[in-house]
C-alpha cells in the first residue's frame, strides 16, 4: 500500500492534495520519497517562514525538546516570558495571548473586542464588521467571521453577529456602522480571497470613523504578518497600528502558533477564566519563533526582503500569459490569461515546482529567505507552463 493510500485510508478527506509525498527539505527545496526535489514556492502555505530546516531554526528546537517540550499555563517558563517580550517589543503592543492557530488567534480577537464593548457599554453592543471575501478560519466562529458566501453552507445555524462590508468601499463600510458595533476586522491583504491589497484610503477611513466611535480594529495579519510584505507588521506601510493585531503562519517557522496581540487599551480585557489554551505558548514553539523573529529583525533582512519582492515582480512583469500581479512584498498573487490556477499549480508540480492558488489566482508564498538563484530557477519553471 502505498503512502498516499494509508494516508487517504485513514484521514478525513477535507484536503485537495497534490499527489506527491513531501520526505525531507532544506532551504527553499523540499525533496519526496521517490527522492524528487522540488522549489517550494508556497513554504507550506507561507509557515515555513526561513524555508526548510534553517540551521538557527532548527538549533532553538532541538535544544529546547531536549530541556522541556511542553507545560501547561499554570505555569511560568522562561522562554515564553522572554519571547512575548521580545514579541511585544518589536510590535509596540502592550501584552498578547498565545494559541496554536490563525483561527484561534481570530476567536481571541473576537472575544477580546465582545468583552472590551461589554465591559464598557454593557450588553447589545457585540457586531463586528469583517470585509466582502475576506477569510478568518474554520472554526465556527471564524467562518462566521469570513465575508465569503461559499463558507456558509453546512454548518448550520452560524454563529451571530457579524456584518460584511465590501472591502475598499467607504460609504458601504460607513452604512454599516450603528450603536451595535464593537470592531472591524481587516485584513490588509486578502490572502485566500485573491491575494488583493486594500486602498489606502480605505484603510484611513477605517481607522477614523473606528476612533470617532470607540470601535476597535482588528488586523487579521495571520498571513502578512512577521515579514511577510517586507515589514514586520503589513499595518506599518499604511500608517496605522490596530488595537488588535492577529498572528500565525510564519510566526513559528512551522511550528503551530499563533498569537493575539492587544494594545494598552484592550490588554486587560481578558481576565483569569476569560480565555485560554492548553498548548498555548508551548515551550517548543516559543523557542521557534524566537529564532524566527531574530532572524527576521536582523539588520537588512527585511531590506531584502523587499528586493527579492520587486525582483519577482519585475521578471513576473515580463512573462507571457500573466494578466496582472497582486500581493505586497513576498506575497504574490497572479492573475492569468490563458490557464486555470489549478492547471498551472499542477503543470508546476510535474516540473518540480510548489505554488499555490487563492481563488482565481496563482499565489506565491516563498520563504523570507529563498536565494536569488532559487527564483530564477523556480520562475523559469513557471515561465514554461504558463505559455
Amino acid at each position: 500500500m502505498t503512502t498516499q493510500e494509508k494516508q487517504n485510508g485513514s484521514v478525513m478527506g477535507t484536503y485537495g492534495r497534490f499527489p506527491v509525498v513531501l520526505e525531507s527539505g532544506a532551504g527553499d527545496t523540499c525533496t519526496d520519497e521517490a527522492g524528487r526535489s522540488y522549489i517550494d514556492f508556497g513554504s507550506g502555505i507561507g509557515t515555513s517562514s526561513l524555508g526548510y530546516c534553517n540551521e538557527a531554526w532548527t538549533e532553538a528546537v532541538c535544544t529546547q525538546a531536549k530541556k522541556l517540550q511542553h507545560t501547561s499555563n499554570l505555569y511560568y517558563t522562561k522562554t515564553q516570558a522572554d519571547y512575548a517580550e521580545a514579541l511585544c517589543k518589536e510590535t509596540g503592543y502592550s501584552k498578547l495571548f498565545f494559541c496554536n492557530s490563525g483561527a484561534e488567534s481570530n476567536e481571541c480577537a473576537i472575544k477580546l473586542a465582545r468583552k472590551y464593548s461589554f465591559d464598557k457599554y454593557g450588553k447589545g453592543r457585540h457586531n463586528i464588521i469583517t470585509l466582502i471575501n475576506s477569510f478568518h478560519g474554520r472554526t465556527m466562529c471564524t467562518l462566521s467571521a469570513t465575508g465569503q458566501e461559499v463558507f456558509h453552507n453546512y454548518f448550520f445555524p452560524f454563529i451571530e453577529g457579524f456584518r460584511y462590508a465590501a472591502a475598499n468601499d467607504i460609504d458601504d463600510l460607513k452604512s454599516k456602522i450603528d450603536n451595535t458595533v464593537c470592531a472591524v476586522m481587516m485584513e490588509y491583504v486578502q490572502g485566500e480571497g485573491g491575494v488583493n491589497a486594500l486602498d489606502k484610503a480605505f484603510v484611513d477611513a477605517v481607522y477614523e470613523i473606528c476612533a470617532e466611535n470607540d470601535i476597535l480594529v482588528i488586523a487579521d495579519e495571520v498571513q502578512t504578518g512577521v515579514g511577510r510584505t517586507g515589514t514586520f507588521l503589513a499595518g506599518d506601510q499604511f500608517g496605522h497600528k490596530a488595537d488588535v493585531t492577529t498572528l500565525a503562519k510564519g510566526i513559528a517557522g512551522g511550528l503551530p502558533m499563533g498569537a493575539c496581540l492587544a494594545n494598552e487599551k484592550c490588554a486587560d480585557v481578558l481576565d483569569k477564566g476569560a480565555h485560554g489554551s492548553t498548548f498555548g505558548g508551548n515551550p517548543v514553539c516559543c523557542a521557534a519563533a524566537g529564532a524566527v523573529l531574530k532572524t527576521v529583525t536582523e539588520k537588512g533582512f527585511l531590506d531584502e526582503v523587499n528586493k527579492k519582492a520587486a525582483y519577482f515582480r519585475e521578471k513576473l512583469s515580463t512573462m507571457d500569459g500573466i494578466k496582472s500581479v497582486s500581493g505586497m512584498g513576498l506575497m504574490i498573487g497572479i492573475e492569468l490569461e490563458n490557464k486555470t490556477a489549478l492547471e498551472v499549480a499542477n503543470a508546476a508540480l510535474e516540473k518540480g515546482l510548489l505554488v499555490l492558488t487563492a481563488k482565481t489566482k496563482i499565489r506565491l508564498l516563498p520563504p523570507l529567505t529563498i536565494t536569488y538563484d532559487e527564483i530564477d530557477k523556480g520562475l523559469a519553471i513557471f515561465k514554461s507552463v504558463i505559455k
